[in-house]
């Protein structure tokens, strides 16, 4: 047997907060407070959201270095959502001239190195076998939203967002992590968790998916549950991609309904699928692990507000892991972000 330990964090860009929730001015080392939470996390693999590289507000520190440094992790990724500054009232105001979507690692640079981004990491202490990361688009609109060290209501735009995904080396062979960052925008994010479902269907299972998804108690698993997961299929299964973008939106939109239905009927939503039965003939064909559970939680705990945390936006889901190999989880209170971190000990 093999212990690792997991976590997601939604740094909020390493805004050190009271007691109370407020903001707190960062001290003279700016990466100081997130390099000690980091540490106090001690994951093996860790996902991180809201993540700051070269921005003015956190001290132009590469955060995703400053948390791998902390870790003692060998292997990162960054994948920026975008190049830009936070406006505040306004979003963001973008850089011009940066081409395509960038990522970043230790020993990997590109155009837009040195100007500011904003986005989505993960960080490893295992050996990686494989990176990959995409982009989402923003949703068209944005929400009124509760924002750190304001009153009321705060109009926001939706942005870009990422993930990142790593097919890792672990005790029993290969996994694939993901960490993600999803939309706020209801349906829009459903449909973002669709398409990494897709996105990964040609990697080795199990699969572990860690991020802030803006989704509450059982809707992530719900939404995922239905995924027909085979693995070993490549990347035929899902050709046609030109038309992902509609068919997210109109089974974000159906999802959307079917779970208001379920509320409505005071129905508790379901926990997990598994795929239907196939003829013999075509069984024969797949390999045995690819009839898999379906998704489920490995943590179920609120981790919003940090202060007083009474919802859960932030999930570890799994296929291909037994919940009994939960060994445990914490949510613990670090003095840094909005969100606390959600941590899974996993017995393998």
């Amino acid at each position: 047997m093999s212990q690792l330990r997991i976590a997601t964090f939604n740094l909020l860009h390493g805004q050190p907060l009271g007691p109370d929730g407020s903001p707190l001015p960062y001290p003279a080392d700016p990466a100081a407070p997130l390099a000690d939470a980091v540490a106090a996390l001690d994951a093996d693999v860790l996902a991180m959201q809201e993540v700051d590289r070269n921005q003015e507000r956190s001290g132009r520190v590469d955060q995703t270095a400053v948390a791998a440094k902390a870790l003692g992790a060998g292997d990162w990724r960054f994948a920026a959502a975008l190049h830009g500054r936070p406006a505040p009232g306004a979003g963001w105001i973008h850089e011009p001239g940066v081409p395509g979507f960038q990522v970043y690692g230790p020993d990997r640079g590109g155009p837009g190195d040195r100007l500011p981004s904003y986005g989505t990491a993960l960080v490893t202490r295992l050996p990686v076998r494989h990176w990959r990361a995409r982009r989402f688009a923003p949703a068209p609109f944005g929400l009124p939203l509760r924002v750190a060290g304001r009153r009321g209501l705060t109009p926001v735009p939706d942005e870009p967002r990422a993930a990142v995904a790593a097919v890792l080396e672990g005790p029993d062979g290969p996994f694939t992590v993901v960490a993600a960052h999803l939309s706020f925008v209801p349906g829009w994010n459903m449909g973002q968790l669709a398409g990494i479902r897709r996105w990964i269907a040609d990697l080795p299972a199990p699969y572990l998916l860690l991020g802030d998804f803006n989704l509450i108690g059982p809707v992530p698993r719900t939404v995922l549950g239905g995924a027909a997961i085979v693995d070993g299929l490549g990347p035929e299964r899902w050709r046609g991609a030109g038309a992902e973008r509609g068919r997210e939106a109109r089974e974000a939109r159906r999802e959307a309904a079917r779970e208001a239905r379920r509320e409505l009927r005071g129905r508790r939503a379901r926990r997990g699928v598994y795929l239907r039965s196939r003829p013999a003939a075509q069984r024969g064909q797949l390999p045995r692990r690819a009839l898999l559970q379906g998704w489920h939680d490995l943590a179920r705990t609120p981790t919003y507000p940090a202060h007083r945390p009474s919802v859960q936006f932030d999930h570890v889901l799994a296929v291909g892991v037994p919940r009994s190999a939960v060994q445990g989880t914490g949510t613990p209170a670090l003095g840094v972000s909005d969100h606390r971190p959600l941590v899974v000990e996993l017995e393998l």
